[in-house]
C-alpha cells in the first residue's frame, strides 16, 4: 500500500530542531537522486507539495523548513541571517548522507542555495533559483543612500518593535485565506488554501497565526560584502538556471549585470507571472525543471 504525501522529519542544526518533508522515504525511493527543495521567507516547506509530487516519480524529493519557519524551531533572540541558514541547509545535506543533490529554492531560499552551491561546488549536480539573488544593485545603491548609522538606528528601533509584537491572529482560517489571496493574487483558491492551511497554527484562544516568526520581517542591517557573495556565485561549477517572472517586483540579472558573475548560469523569464513563479504558472515551471534536472 502506498501512503500520499511525505513524512514529517527533524534534524538539529545548531542546538535548533529543524523540520523537513520527506517524500521519499521508502526503501524503494531511499536510493533515487536526492531533490532538495528551498522556501522562500515567510514560507513553509508544504508550499513545495505540488512540485513534490510533481518530481517525487523521478528523485527523493526532500522539502525543508528554514529556521523561524514552518515548524522550526525560532531562534531565542530573533536574528537571522543568510548564512546561518546556509548552514543549515549543509546541515541537512550533511545529516542525511546524501551527495551531491540538486536543489530548486526560491527568493531567499534562492539565496541560500546560491551561497551553499558556491561554498561547496562538489556537492551540488544541478541548481534552480527563483528570484534568488537578493535586491538588485539599483535597488542596494538606494538603500545605501542613507549613512550606515542612521540605518542602524532605524534597524534597532525595528528590533525593539517586533520584540513587543505578538504575531497577529486571525478569527478563522477563512480570514487568514483571505490574507494569502489578498498577497499573490496569481493563486487560485485551492492553492491559497493548501498554503493557509499548511502555514498557520491554531492558537489556544482558538485564533490562528502564521506559523513564522514575526522578527523574520526584520534583516540585519548589511549582508556579507558584495565582492564576496559575488566571489560565492563565481565559484558555482553546477548548470544554474535561474527564473524571473516578469510581473514581478524582483530585477532580472541578464539586464542589472549580475549574471556576469557566473560561470554556468542561464536566465528564464516567465510571462503573466510574479515572484511566486512556480504558483503562478506551474505546468511550465514543472516542465523547464524537469528538463533542465534530467542528466
Amino acid at each position: 500500500m502506498t501512503l500520499p504525501g511525505p513524512t514529517s522529519q527533524t534534524f538539529i542544526s545548531q542546538r535548533l530542531r529543524l523540520n523537513y518533508e520527506d517524500w521519499g522515504a521508502s526503501a524503494a525511493k531511499r536510493d533515487a537522486p536526492p531533490l532538495i527543495l528551498v522556501h522562500g521567507g515567510r514560507d513553509h516547506a508544504r508550499s513545495w507539495d505540488w512540485t513534490a509530487e510533481a518530481l517525487s516519480d523521478e528523485y527523493r524529493v526532500i522539502a525543508m523548513d528554514h529556521r523561524g519557519h514552518g515548524d522550526s524551531d525560532w531562534v531565542s533572540d530573533g536574528n537571522y541571517s543568510v548564512g546561518d541558514m546556509v548552514y543549515d541547509l549543509a546541515q541537512l545535506i550533511h545529516q542525511l548522507g546524501v551527495g551531491p543533490v540538486r536543489i530548486v529554492s526560491h527568493s531567499m531560499g534562492g539565496n541560500v542555495a546560491l551561497r551553499y552551491a558556491g561554498t561547496f561546488p562538489d556537492m551540488v549536480e544541478k541548481l534552480v533559483a527563483i528570484e534568488g539573488l537578493g535586491p538588485s544593485p539599483k535597488r542596494l545603491a538606494e538603500m545605501r543612500e542613507t549613512p550606515y548609522p542612521e540605518r542602524t538606528a532605524e534597524w534597532i528601533a525595528k528590533k525593539r518593535k517586533a520584540a513587543g509584537r505578538t504575531p497577529r491572529k486571525y478569527e478563522s482560517i477563512e480570514t487568514a485565506f483571505a490574507r494569502m489571496i489578498e498577497e499573490n493574487s496569481y493563486l487560485t483558491e485551492d492553492q491559497a488554501r493548501h498554503l493557509t492551511i499548511h502555514g498557520v497554527n491554531r492558537n489556544e484562544d482558538g485564533t490562528y497565526s502564521w506559523k513564522f516568526d514575526p522578527h523574520l520581517n526584520v534583516w540585519p542591517v548589511e549582508d556579507v560584502a558584495d565582492e564576496f557573495l559575488r566571489a560565492t556565485w563565481a565559484a558555482i561549477e553546477c548548470p544554474t538556471l535561474l527564473l524571473y517572472g516578469a510581473d514581478s517586483w524582483a530585477s532580472n540579472p541578464e539586464g542589472d549585470g549580475r549574471l556576469d558573475h557566473f560561470r554556468t548560469a542561464e536566465v528564464v523569464e516567465f510571462e503573466k507571472a510574479g515572484h511566486w513563479l512556480h504558483h503562478d504558472q506551474f505546468d511550465r515551471f514543472t516542465a523547464t525543471v524537469r528538463n533542465f534536472l534530467k542528466d
